[in-house]
């Protein structure tokens, strides 16, 4: 509907990532007025129905190799797209004091409480700014590409594309609300991409250990939200089937949160938490 979502933005987003060399559809025709738009016909097998731990190498490197297009094409070329700036990193977090805490938990926030999700939100957001810049995509994970013959894989959902951190495509595959990998896959998959990509930023003096915790941190401020976004899924939209990936995404942060003294507060405040996952 047009009033909710612009079949332009989409059509400029599909324009810019096919000059990079993206199999995203082809759009030939265009109704802006009543929110149309005639594709080009990606199929229907996505990752999320495809990928096995047999098949996952080859399809992960094809995937991260679209990443690498897409992360390199748009270095230089930022302003084609809004920033993701801190205001929009922070708001995306409250989604999660606004809609996982009271409608998810029966907890009730104490004045300590909302001091350690303030901070916490603040380190998460200054670390994502920290980072190299470039094209994101903010959705890139199994549900959003396709397996395709030629030029695999297809992209899909991509416009709320954004100029910001390098890391957020990254985390989003290989730290999928749907898929979970075991943590040594991760692991290579993050490393071998860390090597591939860090000759494109030579002006970072950039560790391994250090594109590690903004791909962790990063994570972090990602499931957060989405913590709030399948919550409001649920009980504004009525869509339950979100419900059962809820236990996953916490699980992330929590995990994450352990690692990193930063955290721990935030980790220990979902401790204490009573949470209820499938009502």
């Amino acid at each position: 509907p047009p009033e909710h979502e612009s079949v332009a933005i989409f059509a400029r987003v599909a324009a810019r990532f096919r000059e990079i060399g993206l199999n995203v559809p082809e759009v030939h025709d265009l109704d802006e007025t009543d929110g149309f738009a005639l594709l080009s016909d990606l199929g229907s097998r996505t990752y999320l129905s495809t990928v096995t731990g047999h098949n996952a190498g080859g399809l992960y490197q094809e995937a991260l190799d679209a990443l690498y297009r897409l992360q390199t094409g748009g270095m230089g070329k930022l302003d084609a797209f809004e920033a993701y700036d801190f205001a929009k990193l922070m708001q995306e977090m409250e989604l999660f004091r606004e809609w996982f805490v009271p409608y998810r938990t029966s907890y009730a926030l104490t004045a300590d409480d909302q001091d350690t999700i303030d901070h916490t939100f603040h380190i998460l957001a200054h670390g994502a700014l920290e980072q190299p810049r470039t094209w994101v995509h903010r959705d890139f994970h199994s549900r959003n590409l396709m397996v395709t013959d030629t030029n695999n894989p297809g992209v899909l959902d991509f416009q709320d594309a954004v100029s910001g951190p390098i890391t957020y495509d990254l985390v989003s595959l290989l730290r999928d609300c749907y898929i979970v990998w075991p943590q040594d896959r991760v692991e290579h998959w993050l490393t071998g991409y860390f090597e591939r990509i860090r000759p494109a930023l030579p002006e970072v003096d950039l560790t391994r250990d250090q594109f590690v915790r903004w791909f962790d941190w990063m994570g972090v401020q990602r499931h957060i939200k989405v913590l709030g976004i399948f919550s409001r899924l649920f009980h504004r939209d009525g869509k339950d089937a979100y419900l059962r990936d809820l236990p996953v995404v916490y699980a992330y942060v929590h995990d994450v949160c352990g690692r990193y003294t930063e955290l721990y507060p935030f980790r220990d405040l979902l401790d204490a938490m009573r949470i209820e996952w499938t009502s």
